[in-house]
């Protein structure tokens, strides 16, 4: 542990003085990257045990979620992921470490507004609203189970192919950001609804291959899904804002309170870090810590650091290095 606490103590020195001598920093903003990279390394040290050189993205993707539980607003966060970016990009200069574990760490959104929330019975209101025996009654009902049941965006609803429905398997083929696919899990109601619609559709739609269609047989457009949500939405007495997304948190968040994991919502949604699927949840602080450390890489328990002679009790404020 002395040694680990000595190559933090001795980089950040050498990182002072790059600041100061090399980009001619003022001295308070020399105090303020210091201070964001001895709290980091306090972390660090507190709860993985390693030096400033083995440290990887795990690690700091960790580091955000611990500044998100404990409080932190979302603009301290990004400024503190700021200081650890810094500090790494100096140690890839130097030669200290290949690349930046900070590197593809996504930054905390500032003052993005949370999206409506919809209970159980608001969908279930809603989606019977949509629902009717005409063939836009059946495609829309069909839209909107699975909209809420699969967690999709606009764009990936839209898109959807009849080839991308594998029914005996239980699940579709979704096609979101960047063109990447993922597999997702497809509810019984979901399945039945479109199998409804496709039942109903006009024998000269056989050769269309986009799952919904329009009226006229063309693939629906963003704005059309829009209005027919807030349609739908009004005739079941909900006077508030509802949108595509609305249905997309509220699974998210339905999925958590179920026991489902970070994780798992994570993939479903087809968010690349996990960090982005703390957005969408609403649970206490205490159960989203947990579910962000049990699938997070391990970290060492504070009893552990402390044992070696780290002498941490409490938070990463009380190991001191400089």
């Amino acid at each position: 542990m002395a040694e680990i606490l000595k190559s933090w103590r001795d980089l950040a020195l050498r990182y002072r003085s790059w600041l100061k001598l090399e980009r001619r920093l003022a001295d308070h903003t020399v105090a303020a990257y210091m201070h964001d990279v001895e709290f980091f390394g306090r972390f660090i040290v507190r709860f993985h045990g390693v030096g400033p050189c083995e440290v990887e993205a795990g690690m700091v993707e960790h580091y955000v979620g611990w500044l998100y539980e404990h409080n932190r607003k979302a603009s301290s966060q990004a400024r503190l992921l700021s200081g650890v970016r810094s500090f790494y990009g100096y140690l890839v200069q130097l030669g200290a470490v290949e690349a930046s574990p900070a590197q593809f760490i996504e930054t905390p959104r500032k003052g993005r507004p949370l999206p409506e929330l919809l209970t159980i019975g608001e969908v279930d209101r809603i989606i019977a609203a949509a629902s009717g025996p005409t063939l836009k009654g059946l495609r829309d009902a069909a839209m909107l189970e699975t909209l809420y049941s699969c967690g999709l965006r606009v764009s990936e609803l839209t898109a959807l192919r009849l080839s991308d429905l594998f029914f005996g398997e239980g699940y579709i083929r979704v096609t979101g950001k960047g063109d990447k696919q993922r597999l997702v899990p497809v509810s019984d109601k979901a399945r039945d609804r479109i199998g409804l619609y496709l039942e109903a559709r006009p024998a000269a739609w056989s050769d269309r291959q986009t799952l919904f269609l329009n009226n006229r047989g063309a693939p629906l457009t963003r704005v059309m899904l829009f209005t027919i949500i807030r349609q739908a939405a009004l005739r079941a007495g909900i006077d508030r804002r509802i949108s595509p997304h609305t249905f997309r948190h509220s699974f998210a968040t339905h999925l958590l309170e179920g026991g489902a994991s970070i994780r798992q919502v994570q993939e479903m949604l087809g968010h690349e870090s996990i960090l982005t699927t703390e957005i969408y949840t609403h649970l206490d602080r205490l159960r989203l810590r947990r579910t962000v450390e049990e699938h997070l890489p391990a970290a060492r328990p504070p009893h552990a650091v402390a044992e070696e002679g780290a002498g941490v009790t409490e938070g990463p404020a009380e190991t001191k290095y400089r």
